[in-house]
């Protein structure tokens, strides 16, 4: 489906991304921290719902 090239500019991008947006929040969360009360809520919620579909999609696919 992909090829490896692919595959590889993938996983570095993924983690450049991601590290880009963590460093963001934290700075941001030391500079603005009213904004930032409650935020792991938004995470958890996120990741239920990720896991719900991920769920839905493996009961759907057998």
């Amino acid at each position: 489906m992909f090829s490896f090239g692919q595959l590889i500019f993938g996983a570095f991008f993924f983690i450049a991304f991601v590290g880009v947006i963590i460093y963001s929040y934290q700075s941001d969360k030391k500079r603005l921290p009213n904004y930032f009360k409650g935020s792991y809520k938004v995470l958890v919620g996120f990741l239920i719902a990720f896991c719900f579909l991920v769920l839905v999609k493996y009961l759907t696919q057998r």
